[in-house]
């Protein structure tokens, strides 16, 4: 069951006992009813022009052929194996370096094997389209793509090391040492006081974006302290007690999102330099921001979490 969070849901079967089943997959990926999905450097193929879809092929789809590594096995989905195949070595003519590396790159890629309403685009441009089954395995795959990208050598001998058990893990030939996939855990919070929550910008982000105080868990921290600290570090602000309210796995490039409120123990703001701005917001205000009517703070993205907890607290689920 997911909790109503984009990317939060699961399929049927993961299936990971079939991930060291070498016979086994390569039976899978030659079934007619095999779906594919390809990413293209983050990017899924997304297919309709509403945008809603996920441009599953079928095996043998010419864009596969740029795959380098094996196809990655997500499972089964009503009884239909699924995989995805990172075709990042494709290059198509006028690429954007510098989009790529933007916030949200809104440059979209087709490949001319593909119909013409199928092109590889960024995910969090669709993810509250998607249906969630769909949402969730772009989002692993994109996630687990980005991991093998990021750690090709091993990390006790530095000799390279390779794809295995279906894409789930990473074997040094010359030390045998096993590598197995990354998901960092980032707080992500309200922080509440009366009438009021308390919103921040960071450097870089599009103008206008505020969103809900977030920072990465340190080792040897429990959730609630890393909460409190982020606050206290981000803005000066002393907070008491600390609410876990939801998780969204988010792969940008590989966190898993812990959604807290936390009581405001004090109200007056001290920056430091990890954010460019933040302020209190009343539920009037908020009101404006969800609408997309504020005149200086932009509606958060539908299907972050960071929206789920703000429309939740302004609805009164979240306290």
């Amino acid at each position: 069951m997911d909790n109503g969070v984009v990317f939060a849901g699961g399929w049927d079967d993961r299936a990971a006992a079939l991930r060291d089943d070498a016979s086994a997959l390569v039976d899978l990926a030659a079934r007619a009813d095999a779906r594919v999905l390809p990413i293209w450097r983050g990017k899924p193929l997304i297919a309709g022009e509403a945008r809603d879809r996920l441009g599953w092929l079928a095996p043998g789809g010419t864009v596969l052929a740029h795959a380098r590594d094996g196809w990655l096995f997500l499972g089964f989905h009503d009884d239909v194996p699924h995989f995805a195949a990172d075709v990042s070595s494709w290059e198509p003519d006028g690429v954007d370096r510098a989009a790529l590396a933007m916030f949200f790159d809104p440059t979209e890629h087709h490949h001319p094997a593909m119909p013409g309403d199928h092109r590889f685009a960024e995910l969090r441009g669709s993810m509250a389209l998607l249906l969630p089954v769909d949402a969730a395995m772009a989002a692993t795959a994109r996630a687990l793509f980005n991991w093998h990208r990021t750690h090709r050598f091993c990390s006790s001998c530095g000799a390279r090391s390779n794809w295995a058990m279906a894409g789930w893990q990473r074997q040094c030939p010359a030390c045998n040492a096993q590598h197995f996939p990354r998901t960092d855990p980032v707080v992500i919070m309200l922080v509440q006081r009366g009438n009021r929550l308390l919103l921040g910008r960071s450097p870089g982000w599009p103008e206008g974006m505020y969103s809900a105080l977030a920072g990465f868990v340190e080792p040897g921290e429990s959730l609630e302290a890393a909460v409190r600290r982020e606050i206290m570090e981000e803005t000066g602000i002393h907070t008491g007690a600390v609410r876990y309210i939801a998780s969204q796995p988010w792969p940008w490039p590989n966190s898993l999102m812990l959604g807290f409120v936390a009581d405001a123990l004090s109200e007056a703001i001290t920056l430091d330099h990890e954010l460019d701005d933040a302020r209190w917001l009343t539920r009037e205000d908020l009101v404006d921001v969800l609408a997309g009517l504020h005149p200086q703070v932009r509606q958060p993205r539908a299907g972050a979490i960071a929206h789920h907890l703000m429309s939740g607290w302004l609805a009164g689920r979240i306290e």
